[in-house]
C-alpha cells in the first residue's frame, strides 16, 4: 500500500511517499501564500523523486495550517452566533466573556440564553422551550448569524437536549449549519462552549479547503480517498473535517512527534521539532503526543479539546539575530530564507548563518558572517530550546531528545543535559507522522456506577463505545488497541460517578476503500 503524507509549515511543506512501514523517499519544498500550489509542488516533487505515478497511490494523509493560522490572524472567520440551554440558572457568566475583543469583532460573535440544561445529576434545569429556541434562532439571523453553535449545561452527563435543539432547528432551518458542544469538547462549559463556536466560525473555510484539495487530488490524476491529520495523531476522513474542522488544529507538531517516534524507534522521549519559524517541543509515550489536561488556551481562546502538551517557542532556521542586543527571533525569515539568509546570498542574518559559522551545520554557497560573540549567541541558542525541554518535562527520568525538523543542524549533541538523538531523514518527520497516521475512536462520558456496575465494567462499556467510533472511522478491528483510559471520580455530583475517557487506535483498512 503506497500513501503520501504532507504537512504544511510556516516555512516549508514536505511530501513523503511510504510503502508499508518503508520510506520510499521524499522531499522540502517552500510553503506558498496560497499553500495548495506549495503542496501541489510537494507531492509531484515527490512522486519525482521516488518514480511513482499517481494511480498507484493508495492513500493522502495532509497535515495543514488552515484552520489555526485563520483563528490566529482574525481572517475568513464566519459570522458566528451561540445557543445557550441554561435558563433560568445558567447566566452568571455569559458568552464570550473570556474572549480577546479582536476576535469577537471578527465572527461578530452573539448569542442567546434559552431554557433549558441539565443539573450535575442529571436532571432537568428547565424542560426545552422549542418557540424560544426558534424566536432565537430567527433574531440571530436577523443580525447576520452565518453559523450557529449550541451549549447546554452539563451537556457531558446529557446531550438529548442539544441533539434536540439541533434536530428541531434544522427541522424549521433546513439551510442551516450547527455545530453542538458534545460532539467536540469533555466536561467544563464555557471551554466547550468555546471549542463549538470556534468550530462553527471554521465551517465555511473547511469547506472550501476540502474543495481545494479535492481540485488538487484531480488535477494530479489520484483516485484514492483523502485524510486530514487529527490533533491527537491520528486521522479524519475529508468529509469529517467539514463538520468538525477544529480536530485538525495542532496537526502540525503531533505529525512531527509521531514521526520522531518512527523514524528513532523510540517509544517514549521527548522531541523538538525545529523548523524555519518555530520550534515545537512535546513528549511521546506509547509513541504518541502527551495529551495536554482539561483546559487549552488556541488563539487566546479557552478549549477543551483534545491537544497536544507541546511548548512553542519563537526559535528556527529563519530566526533573525540581532548582534548588538544579543538576541535571536523570535521574528524570522521563513519561507524567504533562501533568500534572504547571508549562506544563501542575502544580507539579513538568521540563525542557520550562526549554525554553519559555528561548524554545526554545511549549508548555502556563501560564507557565514563572522560573529564576535559567537560562543556566547551559541549559549543562548541553547538555552533557548533547552528551557523549552526543561517545561516539558515530567519527571527526572533522563529521556533522549529526538531533534527533528529542517533546523534540527540548530542543535548540538546535548539539550539541557539531555542526549539528542538527530534519525535518519529527520528533517522530513512531520511529513511521516501524516504518513504512518492511524484512525482512533475517542469517548467520553460521565458514567453512573448504579446497579452494581463496577469501575471496570464501566470503563468496559467506554472501551467499547470507542472502538465502534474507530472501526466506523475505517480502523481495522483486530489492529485496535487502546491509547488512553482515564476515570475520575465526580464527588460534586450525587450518587458514584466517574467522568471516563478511553482512546483507542488502529490501522487504516485502505482495502475497504478499493
Amino acid at each position: 500500500m503506497l500513501r503520501i503524507g504532507v504537512d504544511v509549515g510556516g516555512t516549508n511543506t514536505d511530501a513523503v511517499i511510504m510503502q508499508g512501514d518503508k520510506l520510499l523517499g521524499g522531499i522540502k519544498s517552500p510553503t506558498t501564500p496560497d499553500v495548495i500550489s506549495g503542496v501541489k509542488n510537494a507531492i509531484v516533487g515527490a512522486l519525482s523523486e521516488t518514480n511513482q505515478i499517481a494511480k498507484d497511490i493508495d492513500a493522502i494523509m495532509i497535515g495543514t495550517t488552515h484552520f489555526i493560522n485563520a483563528l490566529v490572524e482574525r481572517k475568513r472567520l464566519a459570522k458566528t452566533a451561540l445557543i445557550r440551554l441554561c435558563l433560568p440558572s445558567g447566566p452568571a457568566i455569559l458568552p464570550f466573556s473570556d474572549w480577546p475583543t479582536d476576535l469577537v469583532e471578527a465572527i461578530s460573535g452573539s448569542y442567546r440564553l434559552v431554557n433549558g440544561g441539565y443539573e450535575m445529576d442529571g436532571k432537568e434545569i428547565s424542560p426545552m422551550d422549542d418557540e424560544q429556541i426558534l424566536n432565537a434562532v430567527d433574531e440571530l439571523i436577523k443580525q447576520g448569524a452565518e453559523q450557529i453553535a449550541i451549549s447546554s449545561v452539563f451537556a457531558t452527563v446529557r446531550g438529548d437536549m442539544e441533539t434536540a435543539a439541533r434536530d428541531l432547528i434544522l427541522k424549521n432551518h433546513p439551510d442551516i449549519s450547527l455545530s453542538i458542544s458534545s460532539d467536540i469538547g469533555k466536561l467544563g462549559l464555557l471551554e466547550r462552549e468555546n471549542a463549538a463556536i470556534i468550530n462553527a466560525s471554521l465551517k465555511p473555510l473547511a469547506a472550501e479547503v476540502i474543495e481545494a484539495f479535492g481540485q488538487l487530488k484531480a488535477a494530479l490524476g489520484f483516485d484514492c480517498p483523502l485524510y486530514f491529520t487529527r490533533n491527537d495523531g491520528t486521522l479524519i476522513e475529508a468529509s469529517e473535517v467539514l463538520r468538525l474542522p477544529v480536530l485538525t488544529f495542532a496537526c502540525g507538531p503531533t505529525n512531527s512527534m509521531r514521526g520522531a517516534a518512527f523514524l528513532s524507534g523510540l517509544d517514549h522521549a521527548l522531541v523538538a521539532d525545529i523548523g524555519g519559524t518555530t520550534t515545537d517541543v512535546g513528549e511521546i509515550i506509547d509513541g504518541f503526543p502527551r495529551l495536554a489536561g482539561t483546559s487549552v488556551t488556541v488563539a487566546d481562546v479557552r478549549t477543551n479539546f483534545s491537544m497536544p502538551a507541546v511548548e512553542s517557542i519563537g526559535l528556527g532556521g529563519g530566526s533573525l539575530i540581532d548582534v548588538k542586543s544579543m538576541s535571536i527571533g523570535p521574528k524570522s525569515v521563513g519561507h524567504r530564507i533562501l533568500q534572504e539568509a547571508v549562506v544563501f546570498g542575502g544580507d539579513t542574518i538568521t540563525a542557520s548563518d550562526l549554525a554553519v559559522a559555528s561548524g554545526r551545520a554545511i549549508m548555502g554557497d556563501k560564507p557565514a558572517p563572522e560573529f564576535e560573540n559567537q560562543d556566547q549567541l551559541i549559549k543562548l541558542m541553547d538555552q533557548i530550546v533547552g528551557d523549552a525541554v526543561a517545561r516539558s518535562r515530567t519527571s527526572d527520568k533522563q529521556l533522549p531528545v529526538i531533534v527533528v525538523g529542517g533546523g534540527s543542524v540548530l542543535m548540538g549533541d546535548t539539550i539541557d543535559g539531555l542526549k539528542v538523538v538527530r534519525p535518519k531523514n529527520h528533517s522530513l518527520a512531520n511529513a511521516v507522522g501524516a504518513a504512518i497516521a492511524q484512525v482512533s475512536g475517542e469517548v467520553g462520558r460521565v458514567v453512573s456506577l448504579a446497579d452494581n456496575l463496577s469501575r471496570e465494567e464501566a470503563i468496559e462499556q467506554v472501551t467499547n463505545e470507542a472502538k465502534i467510533l474507530a472501526i466506523s472511522r475505517g480502523a481495522i478491528e483486530e489492529s485496535l488497541k487502546t491509547l488512553a483510559v482515564s476515570d475520575m471520580p465526580l464527588s460534586y455530583i450525587p450518587g458514584n460517578n466517574l467522568a471516563i475517557n478511553v482512546t483507542v487506535v488502529g490501522d487504516l483498512n485502505l482495502e475497504a476503500h478499493k
